[in-house]
């Protein structure tokens, strides 16, 4: 079962590289899914990813500002810590 990722405003303004004003016009606008705990908003992370996906602006900010920005840090270069093909992919018996 997986579980669902939530983020405060704030986080979310950060992961993504936009204002955090940007994130409450979208709560107000119905752009992102919520839920209120203990009077907080916690946005739905699977949203935050579609909305940052949605306009080109928000994409540039998101990939040179926002967690975009370490995606190419992330990349393992020695295959020997790789994740096998065979894991990935383990219907796909020829590799």
């Amino acid at each position: 079962m997986m579980q669902i990722i939530r983020v405060s405003p704030s986080q979310a303004a950060q992961l993504f590289g936009v204002n955090e004003r940007s994130i409450r016009r979208a709560l107000k606008n119905g752009e992102l899914r919520y839920i209120i705990v203990q009077g907080r908003y916690k946005i739905n992370f699977e949203d935050l990813v579609r909305w940052s996906q949605h306009l080109p602006s928000r994409e540039q900010k998101r990939d040179s500002e926002g967690i975009g920005q370490f995606v190419e840090k992330w990349r393992i270069k020695n295959p020997k810590f790789s994740p096998s093909e065979k894991i990935i992919h383990p219907e796909n018996k020829t590799l």
